[in-house]
């Protein structure tokens, strides 16, 4: 399989962002971490990094017969982003949601995803190994049908 890893905003600060919250580890550790997670299961990981909506959802249109499927932490956009949402209803890859923290322990505005409706299944507050829970999940199914 090959997995397309989409952050969204100030994910790229990882290690320095509140690291009681998001961890010590950082961005590109999480991402070599996830290539090798893959590579030992015979699949590619992809990490792309955007702090801006339309570097996502351009990412998420791209990934059309290109990647097997997205593990996508949204960031902030998660919150508020529809076209987020709509861009991931068009583009025929199975995705999960993934949040490092625990959003249900953290502010009410955090508690609600309007972009998870258009994944297979959300997956928050397991820190970084979300990502490799998400990666486990689709390995173990061979891939799945289309987000709803």
């Amino acid at each position: 399989m090959k997995f397309l890893i989409l952050n969204g905003p100030n994910l790229n600060l990882l290690g320095r962002r509140e690291p009681g919250i998001y961890g010590e580890g950082t961005y590109r550790a999480l991402c070599t971490r996830l290539e090798e997670f893959a590579a030992a299961h015979g699949s590619a990981a992809v990490c792309v990094q955007s702090n801006s909506e339309g570097g996502i959802i351009d990412a998420i249109h791209a990934a059309r017969s290109v990647y097997d499927a997205i593990i996508l932490n949204p960031g902030a956009y998660t919150h508020y982003s529809y076209a987020i949402l709509d861009a991931l209803k068009a583009a025929d890859v199975p995705c999960i949601e993934v949040h490092i923290s625990n959003v249900h322990q953290r502010e009410e505005f955090r508690r609600h995803s309007v972009t998870a409706p258009a994944c297979v299944g959300q997956i928050c507050g397991l820190g970084s190994y979300g990502y490799e829970a998400a990666m486990g999940y689709f390995l173990a199914q061979g891939g799945i049908p289309q987000c709803v």
